[in-house]
């Protein structure tokens, strides 16, 4: 083990072991804690430029130390590292992002089966009539994290971009090298 991770590097830095969150449908009707954790995970793309220079500093010094590639750069390598860090980064958003969408839909959907078929209908009903749709604020509020999370994608490969000019990410994922093409086409 070495030494502790001090100074910015301990505010800014992805920990090691990275805590493992167990998300759940509570998770997901809970708005604050559902916007707190996506926080806690866009903190990595917030700091991308000062986890690009860190990451090419660390890289250069194993270089000069001959522990790194003859076929590549330090450059190369860092933006490498860092582009497999930011994208499973953004994966991981995307599931708790896309499981809260489900759960939100199927809530909804349940909710709405239960008030088909009343007799006296939702004018009856004002309680329901309420948490319907405060149901349905949350689920556009989910849905909306969707947009979100594109612009804070596009924003991160925007900066990955300027200091990665030449970076082109491997051909062995397919959804990172879309998120990739898909960033020319928006200028």
């Amino acid at each position: 083990m070495g030494p502790p991770v001090l100074g910015s590097q301990a505010i800014h830095s992805p920990s090691t072991a990275p805590k493992i969150v167990n998300v759940n449908a509570q998770t997901c009707m809970n708005m604050s804690l559902f916007k707190d954790l996506l926080k806690e995970y866009r903190k990595a793309d917030d700091a991308i430029t000062m986890r690009l220079n860190r990451s090419t500093a660390q890289f250069r010094d194993r270089d000069r130390l001959g522990l790194g590639p003859k076929d590549s750069s330090p450059q190369d390598e860092a933006c490498l590292y860092l582009w497999r860090e930011i994208v499973e980064n953004w994966k991981g958003r995307m599931r708790i992002i896309n499981y809260c969408v489900d759960v939100v839909d199927n809530v909804m959907q349940e909710r709405l089966k239960g008030v088909e078929g009343t007799e006296a209908g939702l004018d009856a009903q004002p309680n329901v009539r309420a948490k319907l749709y405060t149901e349905e604020v949350l689920r556009n509020q989910i849905h909306n994290e969707i947009t979100v999370e594109k612009i804070i994608r596009q924003r991160s490969i925007d900066a990955f971009k300027s200091r990665c000019k030449f970076f082109e990410p491997p051909e062995s994922d397919p959804e990172a090298r879309q998120w990739w093409e898909s960033s020319f086409s928006r200028r």
